[in-house]
């Protein structure tokens, strides 16, 4: 008799902890390890980065492998993240490291985070294995502004993120002084949660637990991921005031919505086209969307630039609004083109004329001759 395969484990999360050189990356990864619950961590580091563990190391667990004071395991990054990320998995396999809930990875500086992000959500095993929970970028309250001003890559990095905590706001004369901060943060990136460190909501339960690609989790989540009532507020545009910095200004976020569930091909179609043509400036994309072939099971998805996680279907909708919701998060692609395709697609009473338009003005850059509808009479 055949033997029922025992089936995989779930998948484990994933946060990435990321910030400009000096944001107090270092100070926040500290303080969250001494947490209670937090001992089932495992800490991935690079190995010329900003974390300062010697104070933590207990004893050498496996080579390349400490455990800290407060029971997490920490290694560093020997080849490529990749690699890192099976070695853990084999020895946690081989029961040669202790088991762990979670993986924290800490970036460097000036890390871009989408290569990061792309190993997470591509390779064909860690994908099973491995899910996205959460983005965290810390900001200096301090020198934000002036590092937004001259770093591009801190600008993405705040983008990106699920969850900023602004750091060193105990050393401003008063909270006044963040108003001008806030305010830019919202508009770069306006579904993301603001904590104060010197508060002390930068904990565990506050960072942690913003995946949305786990079948299983709680419906609340999907709405605090989105967050897309955040829109409603903030100020879009930004590209086209002449007080912002040109950093800035190439960085639209933007959330569309559809109350008629989507047919799945018209959707897809969509999607592969966005990332086709441009993949290179979609920061961000995510969603949960009602398709028509089964609307009372939404689908949570997730790209990062030319790259779609696999897609995750929800048992239910995690509320009452059962609209398809996409956030959006684009450099030097404005709303009104991404826009334009996504009624193309699957919106049938404006696909002709979203075509049209699209021709006329060329906003998909598709080149002379690869139209998506001919302006021929209708038939």
């Amino acid at each position: 008799m055949m033997r029922n395969p025992t089936p995989p484990p779930p998948p484990i999360p994933v946060t990435l902890i990321t910030g400009f050189l000096g944001s107090g990356k270092t100070t926040l990864l500290n303080a969250l390890l001494k947490h209670e619950g937090m001992s089932d961590t495992a800490v991935i580091v690079n190995e010329f980065g900003e974390i300062g563990i010697d104070h933590l190391l207990v004893e050498q667990v496996d080579e390349g492998i400490i455990e800290m004071s407060s029971g997490c395991l920490c290694c560093t990054i020997r080849g490529d993240l990749v690699n890192t990320l099976e070695d853990l998995l084999r020895r946690l396999d081989n029961h040669r490291i202790k088991p762990f809930a979670r993986v924290i990875i800490e970036t460097t500086g000036l890390a871009d985070p989408a290569p990061i992000l792309h190993t997470i959500m591509t390779h064909p095993y860690l994908v099973m294995r491995y899910r996205l929970s959460a983005i965290v970028t810390t900001i200096d309250a301090v020198n934000a502004a002036a590092t937004f001003d001259q770093h591009e890559e801190s600008v993405k990095q705040a983008a990106v993120a699920d969850r900023l905590v602004l750091t060193k706001t105990d050393l401003l004369q008063n909270e006044d002084e963040l108003a001008p901060l806030t305010a830019r943060l919202k508009s770069l990136n306006p579904a993301a949660a603001l904590l104060l460190a010197a508060r002390g909501e930068a904990v565990p339960d506050a960072l942690f637990d913003a995946g949305l690609f786990d079948p299983a989790s709680k419906s609340a989540n999907v709405r605090r991921w989105l967050n897309e009532e955040a829109y409603k507020d903030a100020h879009h545009g930004a590209h086209h005031r002449q007080d912002v910095n040109r950093h800035d200004a190439c960085i639209e976020a933007f959330c569309l919505t559809k109350s008629m569930p989507l047919a799945e091909s018209a959707f897809q179609m969509f999607l592969e086209l966005l990332q086709a043509e441009y993949g290179k400036g979609l920061l961000r994309l995510k969603g949960i969307v009602a398709l028509r072939e089964d609307p009372e099971h939404p689908v949570v998805i997730h790209a990062v630039q030319h790259v779609l996680h696999p897609p995750v279907r929800l048992e239910s909708w995690p509320d009452e609004d059962q609209r398809t919701r996409l956030v959006f998060i684009m450099r030097d692609i404005s709303k009104t083109m991404i826009s334009d395709l996504f009624d193309a697609f699957v919106d049938p009473r404006s696909a002709r004329s979203a075509a049209i338009a699209a021709n006329r003005n060329n906003p998909l850059a598709l080149g002379p001759g690869r139209a998506l509808l001919d302006d021929t009479p209708d038939v």
